[in-house]
């Protein structure tokens, strides 16, 4: 015969007494409470600000980024001539000089070709096209230049000449063009 299990006596089933509920809202809000408050007693974690990195990549921007574009005034529009030059100081000049180069590439052995890049001249120009400096920004400029090649002990007749050298990579015209804006930086030029 199979066995069946006795039925436990009446008498050994605790009753449930009345006392604090073990679900609902009120017993939540306890456990809420308890939670906040060993939370609160932690100590605050140490942040560290970290570049955020957009995941979708960069949006690309211009050369001239962080100066105003030359804008015609209505006297320019009505005599019909070119808006008036940006101000910009020889650090500028050449640290767009630079970023001009990054922008559209780097030569040799001319001032620019079909697509686009330039020369260490032509990217001067270039800036000086766009309406930013004048001509006598670019000679300041062209002056720190010759001081930092001489500085550095790579005499040259011009800026040009090391530009076209054999043995100058891109890399090398970025490096003097930073050098030589940090150096009108110092000098308020």
């Amino acid at each position: 015969m199979p066995r069946t299990a006795a039925p436990t006596p009446p008498a050994l089933i605790a009753p449930l007494a009345p006392g604090p509920a073990l679900f609902g809202p009120v017993a939540a809000g306890g456990l809420v409470a308890e939670i906040e408050a060993y939370l609160a007693s932690l100590p605050a974690p140490a942040r560290t600000p970290v570049p955020y990195i957009c995941p979708y990549g960069s949006t690309p921007r211009p050369w001239h980024a962080g100066h105003p574009e030359p804008r015609a005034t209505l006297l320019d529009r009505a005599l019909n001539r070119p808006a008036r030059p940006v101000p910009v100081g020889a650090a500028d000049h050449l640290r767009l000089a630079s970023r001009y180069i990054g922008a559209h590439g780097w030569l040799q052995g001319a001032m620019w070709d079909e697509a686009g890049r330039v020369c260490l001249l032509g990217a001067q120009a270039a800036v000086l096209a766009h309406g930013y400096g004048t001509p006598a920004t670019v000679r300041t400029a062209r002056v720190q230049l010759m001081e930092v090649l001489h500085a550095t002990g790579r005499p040259a007749r011009s800026p040009d000449e090391f530009n076209d050298r054999p043995t100058t990579r891109e890399g090398d015209v970025h490096q003097l063009l930073d050098r030589a804006a940090a150096r009108a930086a110092r000098l308020g030029l």
